[in-house]
């Protein structure tokens, strides 16, 4: 019996060089590094108690009782009747359903949330405080870099849903494409505020035909210049110096300026040079 006890310990690390390399895939789905090493070693055992749980996964037996119940609310591990207290673990398949109907539910709480506070003075209170503060400052002091792709379209898309007059987009092919999938929403909100919006690009006629949709949006036109930047009704720009074309995601970056002199500069010159643009549809 020993041997066999023996030998059933001296494989289990073996079996944890497996969970550790599973386990940061663990925290996308909202688990902590014990709530992993747990619920892993309970879908090894199927059924154990806390402290064989404790000791096959490596967690502190002072740790182990409130890392399963939190398991347990979060449907990944039921509690069997009976003593000594045992625990089961779920199938992934439904652990996989029931982290999805939480993700629901808590957005949709906040979304409920959010709304109520959009809805309420307090909004309204905080853009004061924001404008009496901005007006103070130099406009060198409203400069910031902004560093990742998500990150920029989140800022493109807090300009464009802001912006009351027009709207100015110069970007290159491919990021033609991924800004009509990213930025569509706000553009339609744009323009049902009838802001006008220009947008120019090096539109080959492969992509032709994907940019349909954004012709009852925004005016097209074809431009051959390489350069990537959005002005918004003249008061705030962002600048993106690196080659969209060839840029990592993550390593993308903007400059985001506002300053109605820096802006209007460039939509001075891009108003200059629209009319030689080629009309796309």
């Amino acid at each position: 019996m020993k041997k066999e006890r023996f030998k059933y310990y001296n494989s289990f690390p073996t079996r944890m060089i497996i969970q550790k390399e599973t386990v940061g895939q663990l925290r996308d789905i909202g688990l902590n590094s014990y709530e992993s090493k747990l619920w892993l070693a309970l879908l090894a055992k199927g059924v154990a108690s806390a402290g064989e749980l404790s000791d096959m996964a490596n967690v502190p037996r002072s740790r182990s009782y409130d890392v399963l119940e939190s398991l347990e609310k979060k449907g990944f591990i039921i509690m069997k009747i009976g003593k000594p207290i045992k625990y089961i673990a779920v199938q992934p398949e439904h652990v996989i359903d029931n982290v999805r109907q939480r993700l629901v539910e808590d957005a949709e709480m906040q979304d409920k949330l959010l709304t109520k506070i959009e809805q309420s003075p307090l909004i309204e209170e905080l853009k004061q405080v924001y404008k009496s503060g901005v007006k103070e400052l130099d406009p060198l002091e409203l400069t910031g870099s902004i560093k990742g792709r998500k990150s920029l379209y989140h800022q493109l898309e807090r300009m464009i849903k802001g912006a009351e007059k027009s709207i100015i987009l110069v970007t290159t092919t491919t990021g033609i494409l991924r800004k009509k999938d990213a930025l569509k929403s706000a553009f339609k909100k744009a323009k049902e505020k009838r802001v006008r919006i220009k947008i120019a690009a090096n539109i080959t006629p492969e992509i032709k035909a994907q940019l349909e949709e954004l012709a009852g949006i925004a005016e097209l036109r074809h431009t051959d210049t390489p350069a990537r930047f959005c002005v918004v009704d003249g008061k705030e720009v962002v600048l993106m110096p690196m080659d969209g074309e060839l840029a990592n995601p993550s390593s993308d970056v903007g400059i985001w300026v506002r300053s109605k002199f820096f802006a209007a500069t460039f939509e001075r010159m891009f108003e200059t040079a629209w009319p030689q643009m080629k009309p796309v549809f």
